[in-house]
């Protein structure tokens, strides 16, 4: 039962920095990026369907939070949860996985953009700034 427990424990941890992350490039690159209003600059193609991803991120870490709170450790449903949740998440991950080469060649594209190039690397650099704290 102990290795259970740590195993869940970890795929539990997983999912939390997964949103985080999730969480912090929103906040602190697409919004920002779709606040700019470049004409040039098309940040829905190039992060696709992510605000769908984060939030059934949300809603598999809250189930799996619950779950490892509300349960003694025997009866924790793991699996359960993820067959519920196995449709959206393949409906998400389909559209995002989808364009996701669509978005690699978008971001070649803007290497030959210095403004655009800046405006990346300055939010790239705020990311690294938070997680260096």
């Amino acid at each position: 039962m102990c290795r259970r427990v740590k195993v869940i424990a970890e795929l539990v941890e997983t999912e939390r920095d997964h949103f985080n992350d999730l969480d912090l490039c929103i906040t602190q690159v697409v919004q920002p990026l779709r606040a700019k209003k470049m004409e040039s600059l098309d940040v829905d193609r190039l992060f696709s369907n992510i605000d769908s991803v984060h939030q059934i991120s949300a809603k598999l870490l809250s189930m799996l939070e619950y779950a490892v709170t509300e349960e003694e450790p025997e009866m924790q449903m793991i699996g359960e949860i993820f067959l519920q949740l196995k449709t959206p998440l393949e409906e998400v991950y389909k559209i995002y996985c989808y364009h996701h080469d669509d978005a690699s060649s978008l971001l070649e594209a803007y290497d030959k953009d210095d403004e655009i190039q800046r405006l990346l690397r300055n939010q790239v650099d705020v990311l690294k700034k938070i997680y260096q704290e």
